[in-house]
């Protein structure tokens, strides 16, 4: 440590130096990163902003951090209690793209759910899902079309997965198609730790005319074993705005039409 402090670095090699360190112990304060290369404060954020930018690390309260792995995904009960507001943010955003006619494709998770009574406004629409919950509220709307894509069941999540469903999924013909998932960055893309999940994703990607991921900040900046599509074969990517700047511009710049929802 002592030995990078007398060094003149430009600044490459510096975010260079912190990317080692931060990969050796997973977050940092922007203290220590001060001390560790003797800048300023200043210099620390414009280096965590430009490496998050490059979806590099990622920005915490405070200090940065570098991708973490998901290991497994949350369960559904879990997931229906936390970022209520951000989620009917995300939800109506995301609604706003639907029109009259289309047949339109909820992923599982509890942000798509709450699409359910915002779509319910349409007169004429066919709404395809692989989820319980979401076909269950969807049956409260008797004007829509529903159509429950069945397969292998993991009840953790209150949803259809393998290759039975993605079979079905690929009978049909979506005008557009919103993707959850609880792992995504710049680099990997949108990730899952569920193999059983990958093929049900990427049919429903492969038959529509509009991908669409709704994702939240919180789970930006961490990976999951199994990988479903880059950032760039969505047209949309929908999350709240909680998201960092640094991080939304990487997005835009990699060429995503980014939508921040919320006030």
């Amino acid at each position: 440590m002592a030995e990078e402090e007398q060094l003149p670095l430009i600044p490459d090699q510096r975010r260079e130096l912190l990317l080692k360190h931060l990969r050796r112990d997973g977050v940092l304060s922007v203290q220590q990163i001060t001390q560790l290369f003797g800048v300023s404060h200043m210099t620390v954020r414009r280096d965590i902003a430009e490496l998050e930018r490059r979806g590099l690390v990622f920005s915490v309260p405070g200090g940065a951090r570098i991708a973490s792995h998901l290991h497994s995904e949350p369960s559904f009960q879990a997931k229906a209690l936390i970022e209520q507001p951000e989620k009917q943010a995300m939800a109506t955003a995301a609604a706003e793209l639907v029109r009259e006619g289309m047949t339109v494709y909820l992923d599982a998770g509890t942000t798509l759910l709450a699409m359910v009574p915002l779509l319910a406004r349409h007169e004429s629409l066919t709404v395809v899902t692989n989820d319980f919950t979401t076909v269950d509220r969807l049956m409260e709307y008797t004007h829509l079309d529903v159509i429950h894509i069945g397969g292998q069941v993991d009840p953790s999540n209150r949803s259809s997965v393998g290759r039975l469903a993605a079979t079905t999924l690929r009978q049909l013909a979506l005008d557009v198609a919103f993707i959850s998932t609880s792992s995504w960055d710049l680099l990997r893309g949108v990730t899952t730790p569920s193999a059983a999940k990958v093929e049900v994703k990427q049919a429903a990607m492969e038959c529509t005319g509009s991908s669409v991921l709704v994702a939240g900040s919180s789970k930006y900046g961490t990976f999951g074993k199994f990988r479903v599509a880059p950032l760039s074969a969505f047209d949309t990517v929908v999350t709240d705005r909680s998201l960092a700047e640094a991080a939304a511009e990487g997005l835009r710049a990699g060429g995503a039409d980014l939508r921040l929802a919320g006030a």
